[in-house]
């Protein structure tokens, strides 16, 4: 593996050639590199990896390359983007809001948000921080309503886009159900009770008391960022790779946050030394959600706190845009990991546990009895729709579109917003198209309206136009 590059200077004709800026940090250690051997390549996007013991890291490597383009390999000192382990730090600020007594947990979110619909049972803060407040996921609502992670996509527009949904996906509290929507929002929720961005008060309340200097919540897309990883997902076929980052995409809060394994590792010392918010902080952030029937969740606050083989943990992963990201920690043993990846296709848990394993397995209890997986529900296999009376056009007013069924070719086809897919007779009134699942209703000659279901996105309703 070569030695990492860190800056690039134009040599005239030659064009621009790499700087060696120092050996790459930590020596190799031959059972973290056959974990990682599949991208420890010059051609191949891949991960940098740092193991932390009593706060200091003890193991850190760079594998595969962070920038295509100029050959710069991954390096432990590159900012990568992290996705959904962002939200631990939306939580946090949450957290010092409460324990500043600005907020309460309990606090119907329309007291800040008066502009989302007065559902039968009332959102709270606390719902949308633990995933059960049943708010349809914005990212999804975003695909039905022909929106992509790359469009200029104001904040407002998105709020509006949140709070033209007239249900939840299940009674708040009923249910888990991870929802982006609820994460933005919390990050909306700062900026209304402060005055601040959540970018602005992440930063003075807890990157600059921690010293992480490389950090940010990245809400202004035109902001230039010193040695970042560029991300990658396969080429077509699976051949190569392509770029797969999206320089406009600029939402924060569920997501959004640039950092380095150096920052990292002072968030994750900040579990021990509580130098910011103390220990009611770290017990706040570490309690989890309990559901209405009574059931205890894994996650709190932006973290699944668990066991793994006998031992605690706290973990979280994040995945958007070709990265992928892991903070794992065990607190018993002052022992974490993280892993920062610049290629989608990577589980990064997986190497997270795998890297754990290596220097705690003595230490943990044995591996569960492996349970034969749970029968997959069978695809439901469709035959071609051909029903004349789904034939017209359909407006959802939650997702603000209209949607068209059209005979094509001897079958019908679903055209949406940016992609039209052939439908598929399931069952009686059901059918799919492409990633969604349509239940009709009215006569079968002349059908009045539909639903969809689409991940975390639930019973959103079309109607015959």
């Amino acid at each position: 593996m070569r030695a990492p590059v860190i800056a690039l200077a134009l040599c005239g004709a030659a064009g621009l050639v790499p700087l060696v800026a120092s050996a790459q940090p930590g020596a190799a250690d031959p059972r973290i590199d056959r974990i990682f051997a599949a991208f420890d390549r010059a051609d191949s996007p891949g991960c940098s990896v740092g193991v932390a013991q009593d706060g200091r890291l003890i193991y850190q490597r760079g594998y595969g390359m962070a920038n295509l383009d100029y050959d710069i390999p991954n390096d432990p000192r590159l900012v990568y983007y992290v996705g959904s382990v962002s939200k631990q730090f939306t939580a946090a600020a949450i957290g010092l809001l409460v324990l500043d007594g600005r907020i309460a947990l309990d606090d119907d979110i329309r007291k800040y948000f008066p502009e989302m619909p007065a559902y039968t049972r009332p959102v709270t803060i606390r719902q949308m921080v633990h995933h059960t407040s049943g708010l349809r996921d914005i990212y999804g609502i975003m695909d039905l309503a022909g929106k992509r992670l790359e469009d200029v996509f104001t904040d407002a527009e998105a709020i509006a886009l949140i709070a033209r949904q007239k249900e939840t996906n299940f009674a708040p509290n009923d249910d888990y159900l991870y929802s982006n929507s609820g994460y933005f929002l919390l990050g909306q929720l700062v900026k209304r009770v402060t005055g601040m961005s959540l970018r602005e008060f992440a930063d003075e309340r807890i990157f600059r008391p921690l010293g992480m200097t490389d950090t940010h919540f990245h809400d202004d897309p035109g902001h230039i960022m010193k040695r970042r990883a560029m991300s990658y997902e396969p080429g077509p076929g699976g051949r190569g790779y392509r770029i797969s980052y999206v320089q406009n995409f600029d939402k924060i809060g569920a997501g959004g946050l640039y950092t380095t394994m150096a920052d990292l590792l002072k968030w994750d010392t900040n579990y021990y030394s509580q130098q910011v918010g103390g220990a009611p902080f770290q017990q706040l952030i570490h309690t989890r959600g309990v559901l209405s029937r009574g059931d205890t969740l894994t996650y709190a606050f932006g973290n699944n706190v668990s066991t793994y083989r006998g031992l605690r943990i706290t973990e979280h992963s994040g995945a958007l845009m070709g990265y992928k990201a892991e903070l794992l920690r065990f607190p018993d043993q002052k022992f974490s990991v993280i892993l920062l990846c610049n290629y989608g296709p990577i589980d990064p848990a997986s190497l997270a546990f795998s890297v754990a394993e290596v220097f705690l397995g003595d230490r943990m209890g044995p591996r569960p009895t492996p349970r034969p997986p749970a029968p997959r529900p069978a695809r439901r296999t469709g035959t071609a729709a051909t029903d004349a009376g789904l034939v017209g056009s359909y407006f959802g007013e939650e997702a603000n579109a209209t949607y068209t069924i059209r005979a094509a070719g001897g079958a019908l086809e679903l055209v949406r917003p940016l992609r039209t897919d052939t439908l598929e007779a399931l069952t009686d009134g059901t059918f799919r198209a492409g990633n969604l699942v349509l239940q009709f209703s009215g006569p079968a000659a002349r059908r009045t309206a539909f639903t969809i279901e689409a991940g975390r996105v639930r019973n959103v309703r079309f109607t015959r136009r």
